[in-house]
């Protein structure tokens, strides 16, 4: 229970530590560094945080009801070919086990171990269930939105370590000098300098290492529920192929870029969601960086366009 607990908490505190599952890797363990980063403590001590994350969360495990609305977002025919899935109107999840683990930030075998096999495999609508007790990722309330620029939110900084398969979100950068004019009296009205401390961290998957495109970008675009072009040429070279040689692929949370893209200057590449948060921090993409779904939709509330992503 101590391990599940402070996996929601970190969770909870926008320090992601991939699947919860009451089994601490390698994720919950750059959570807890972030963590004691930030709140001042020992790099490498747990303590601090694990009495955090009693008081924060005394039950860690919870009952959840299947929702009603649960029939359009799943759809145990949706094919694996790509021809087929561009012919679809939605890429939804293909089964309500899916669905449910999605939602609390768990994979299925996890709500197996804590519920039976046999319960999970035949969920239907208001069935109980029994779920880690972290904030619901509430697919149904995504409505397609892009995101604008922020004043705020778009001066933080993100650095993508391919090394340790981490995404970690900084705030502002102080203001540059300004430097007066001989003879002039110093500007009493200057902004107060930001703080550039770490706000938060997730877990994720870079890009091929010949596909890695190392530097410094700016976000240019964030948008719920994007469709994807397959470019079979592009996956497998890195070079944008023709559009006839392409395929639209619906939106929807079993979309090979999930149900958020923030797309940076470097064309082709952004961060975004993953049909499978099971594979984040292993399975290597084409070029883009993927986060688990319930973290990418945090994303535009940490960072708008014009933040910018340094990948190193």
């Amino acid at each position: 229970e101590d391990t599940l607990r402070l996996q929601i908490f970190l969770d909870e505190s926008n320090f992601g530590p991939g699947i919860i599952d009451s089994k601490p890797g390698l994720f919950s363990e750059l959570a807890v560094q972030a963590w004691n980063e930030v709140n001042g403590h020992p790099i490498d001590d747990w303590t601090a945080v694990n009495t955090a994350a009693r008081k924060a969360v005394p039950n860690p495990l919870a009952t959840a009801i299947v929702p009603d609305f649960t029939k359009p977002w799943v759809d145990s025919s949706l094919p694996t070919s790509k021809s087929q899935q561009a012919k679809r109107k939605r890429m939804t999840y293909r089964s309500i086990a899916e669905f449910m683990s999605e939602r609390y930030h768990t994979d299925v075998q996890y709500l197996i171990d804590l519920n039976g096999k046999k319960k999970v495999y035949s969920l239907k609508s208001r069935d109980t269930l029994i779920v880690p007790n972290v904030k619901p990722f509430t697919i149904e309330s995504l409505t397609g939105a892009i995101y604008k620029e922020d004043l705020a939110l778009s001066q933080r900084h993100v650095v993508v370590d391919t090394k340790k398969n981490q995404a970690r979100f900084y705030e502002a950068a102080p203001a540059a000098l300004i430097v007066e004019e001989p003879g002039t009296v110093a500007s009493t009205s200057r902004p107060k300098r930001a703080n550039r401390g770490l706000i938060a961290s997730f877990p994720i998957t870079p890009g091929q290492e010949k596909f890695i495109h190392y530097g410094k970008w700016a976000v240019r675009n964030t948008v719920e529920f994007p469709t994807w072009r397959y470019d079979p040429l592009l996956l497998k070279t890195g070079r944008r192929g023709s559009d006839s040689s392409s395929l639209e692929i619906p939106s929807g949370p079993n979309s090979p870029v999930g149900v958020l893209w923030c797309g940076l200057t470097k064309s082709g590449i952004g961060l975004h969601g993953t049909s499978d948060p099971e594979t984040i921090g292993r399975a290597r993409s084409s070029g883009c960086i993927r986060l688990a779904n319930w973290d990418a939709i945090r994303i535009p509330t940490l960072i708008r366009p014009g933040t910018t992503v340094e990948i190193r």
